[in-house]
């Protein structure tokens, strides 16, 4: 396994981050305990030691299903990441968004589904239009000299929001965010436009969520919606539009072609273009059997040239921005 820093804090994290918003949920596509248990056990025992939830993820049940996975392995040995801001439950107003009650209310039920003392990584999931940005930087900053929480990091928003967001924590003293989590993957490159340049000048490290978007990279265009999940899962058919548009069905056929080539998968093959791309610390990757997480690691050893990685990307044309809302 390879390890890098998430952005430019000290904390180490594998190259390859498990995402877990398939854990616990009554979807067919998403893992019971048992199956959850089987990737968390097949990723630690590969290196891994990143993984990313978030309060939203089956309203807790990611959270709790996490923790529980973990409960054997030494947590210190761990970074475990989750997020805040949608509404957890309908009849209380204050159970969503990034106001000072929201968020210590959320990161208290946090703490108590995962078991654990500290959430090395907190995130902002979204961008609250409703609270000053320095009230929702103030309460973070509390949260890490409390002790718990270690980093903050962000999730998808305009790159103007996040500049903002920066700018008033450097400006007042507050604790900085480290990660920006955002919709990246070879079929959808909106984010190179502004928001990864401005990482890379800020020292600001990508986690990007979707990097396989949504299995789209990992089979045929064709044969997608023949799987399980693209039987079932309604955000993919509504992606599948972004991603498939503009030169996307190229990008997929590429892909497949050029594993061929090397001999190896489709989703090895999108996750190095990914890994290649020097703002990006460690995709979330959504991992729904043991042998995905098996694939992902070994995608760590696919080499693409700089011809590989210009004729992957060449096809993509302008889509609209999907993911920050």
């Amino acid at each position: 396994m390879e390890y890098t820093t998430l952005g430019s804090s000290g904390t180490k994290v594998s190259r390859i981050g498990i995402g877990t918003n398939t854990f616990g949920g009554d979807a067919e596509w998403h893992l019971s305990a048992e199956e959850a248990q089987d990737v968390v056990d097949t990723a630690i025992d590969h290196g891994i030691n990143f993984f990313d939830t978030a309060n939203a993820y089956n309203t807790g049940e990611s959270e709790r299903v996490l923790g529980e996975a973990l409960d054997g392995y030494d947590r210190d040995r761990q970074v475990i990441a989750t997020k805040v801001y949608f509404q957890m439950d309908d009849d209380d107003p204050n159970s969503g968004g990034l106001s000072r009650k929201a968020i210590e209310q959320e990161l208290r039920n946090s703490l108590d589904r995962l078991g654990t003392d500290a959430i090395d990584l907190y995130q902002i999931h979204r961008w609250d239009d409703e609270t000053p940005i320095a009230e929702t930087l103030r309460t973070l900053d509390d949260a890490v000299r409390r002790g718990d929480v270690r980093h903050v990091g962000a999730s998808s928003m305009w790159a103007h929001q996040f500049a903002e967001a920066l700018h008033v924590a450097e400006r007042d003293g507050y604790e900085p965010f480290v990660t920006m989590q955002d919709h990246y993957n070879l079929a959808y490159r909106e984010e190179e436009r502004e928001m990864v340049p401005f990482c890379e000048r800020k020292g600001v490290g990508l986690i990007p969520w979707s990097p396989l978007a949504r299995g789209f990279l990992t089979r045929p265009h064709d044969e997608l919606e023949a799987t399980v999940r693209g039987e079932t899962d309604r955000h993919l058919h509504e992606r599948l539009t972004t991603y498939a548009a503009n030169g996307g069905r190229e990008i997929n056929e590429r892909v497949a072609e050029l594993a061929e080539e090397k001999g190896v998968k489709m989703a090895q093959i999108a996750l190095a273009w990914l890994l290649h791309q020097d703002a990006v610390d460690a995709p979330i990757v959504g991992a729904r059997k043991p042998e995905y997480v098996v694939d992902a690691v070994e995608a760590l050893d696919v080499d693409l040239s700089d011809s590989d990685l210009d004729w992957l990307a060449e096809p993509y044309e302008p889509v609209p921005i999907d993911g920050h809302s």
